[in-house]
């Protein structure tokens, strides 16, 4: 089984929609017996809420369902986890911050890593901006997801 981690900031946006189009992905593919797929957050702002509401109709919108529960990022999930796709570069420093023993860092790797179009890029949190943020959102994890999971299978 291929275990999958998405992690930003609060855990309400980004990484759930992540989590949910990466479901969807491997859904499509026939292959959900073959993952396990969650996501959690760097901080624990938000530990136990449901997606931002703004973040779960512009993906229902699309087709994903967002059903998650938020949850910060521990030291556990370095073992736990084969894969942990972060949104920024922020995320990137906080989650290898927690490697001490320096073991990890090769499962860690930033979402626009797998994106031909926005390569290197940060995937934006839209928490504070206008409803066209959570669009533009989804178009980045639509498109690096597809990398992604190209890049696995």
């Amino acid at each position: 089984m291929i275990k999958v981690l998405f992690v930003c900031l609060g855990n309400i946006c980004r990484s759930p929609t992540a989590e949910g189009i990466f479901k969807s992905i491997v859904s499509d593919l026939g292959l959900d017996s073959q993952f396990y797929i969650d996501s959690a957050g760097t901080s624990a702002y938000h530990v136990g809420e449901t997606p931002d509401v703004r973040m779960r109709r512009a993906a229902q919108k699309r087709g994903y369902e967002l059903n998650s529960n938020s949850r910060q990022f521990t030291t556990e999930d370095f073992t736990n986890f084969d894969h942990i796709v972060v949104m920024d570069k922020s995320n990137l420093r906080d989650v290898l911050s927690l490697d001490k023993s320096n073991l990890y860092k090769n499962r860690v790797s930033l979402m626009t890593d797998y994106s031909t179009n926005y390569r290197n890029s940060d995937v934006p949190d839209p928490y504070y901006g206008a409803d066209d943020g959570f669009n533009i959102v989804i178009d980045i994890l639509e498109e690096s997801l597809k990398g992604f999971i190209n890049s696995i299978v």
